[in-house]
Order: structure tokens, then C-alpha cells, then sequence
């Protein structure tokens, strides 16, 4: 899979998951139990999508050179030990706001959800950016072995 496909598969991901978010809104009152087995079956089905992924960039790590893989290595503990913190503090985040009225835990959950996908966009530009780098890059060699 090329990485332009993965960061499409990202982007509609993200407006799917938008879409669910406004139908989830529409029936809560109605439909409270299932609508968390759907989260729960959206949340597994999005850690499959995520070990597939993590598979095909394994791919492509596995034809890079010792020094590459090293580099890249680093990069992601780094990159790991961000999101461990993030997943961390939204943990303890979530514990504070147990003691919130329902309204006020509603009203949490939706800025925290609005401030993932914020994150995950910014993330997602510093992804197309690296995409185009490879792009370049790859067609630069190409050039040069023509």
C-alpha cells in the first residue's frame, strides 16, 4: 500500500468516524446501550486497521539500510513515549471529570474528542508533508538511475 493510500484510509477513517459521531449524537436518548456496543466494535475494529498498518510500515522498514532503521528507530520511541504521554494524561483526564454532573461529562467528552481530532490533523499535515518528501525524493532517484 502507498503511503498516499494510508493517508487517505486516515482521512476517511476520520470522516467516518465524524459521521458516527453525528449519528451517535441523534439517537443517544433512544439508543444509549447499543450505541456503545457500536463504539466498542468501531474501537476494535480501529486497533485491527492500526495493526495492519503498523504491519505495512514494518514493510517498508524492513528494506531500509541498518542506519535508516536506527534513525527511525529513535524517532518512533520518541514518537511512542508522546502518545503514552497523551493516552496517560487523557486517562487521568477522564478520572477528573467522574466526578462531573452528566451535562459537564458530555461537555468534557466532546472537547476531548474535539481536541484528538485537532491533534490527529496536525498529525495527519505533518503525514502529507512526509509523503510528498518520500514522493520527491523517490522520483529524484529515479531520475538519476534513468
Amino acid at each position: 500500500m502507498k503511503l498516499s493510500d494510508m493517508i487517505s484510509s486516515l482521512a476517511r477513517s476520520a470522516q467516518d468516524f465524524e459521521k458516527r459521531i453525528e449519528q451517535w449524537q441523534n439517537d443517544l436518548s433512544d439508543r444509549t446501550d447499543e450505541l456503545k456496543v457500536s463504539a466498542s466494535k468501531w474501537l476494535d475494529d480501529a486497533k485491527k486497521r492500526d495493526a495492519e498498518m503498523q504491519a505495512q510500515v514494518k514493510g517498508y522498514f524492513d528494506d531500509a539500510s541498518d542506519q535508516v532503521k536506527a534513525q527511525w528507530s529513535k524517532a518512533k520511541a520518541d514518537w511512542d513515549a508522546d502518545v503514552a504521554r497523551l493516552r496517560a494524561k487523557g486517562e487521568e483526564m477522564r478520572q477528573s471529570a467522574q466526578n462531573m454532573q452528566d451535562e459537564e461529562v458530555a461537555d468534557w467528552a466532546e472537547a476531548y474528542a474535539a481536541n484528538m481530532v485537532a491533534y490527529a490533523q496536525q498529525v495527519q499535515e505533518e503525514a502529507s508533508k512526509a509523503v510528498a518528501s518520500a514522493a520527491e525524493a523517490r522520483a529524484k532517484v529515479a531520475g538519476n538511475q534513468a
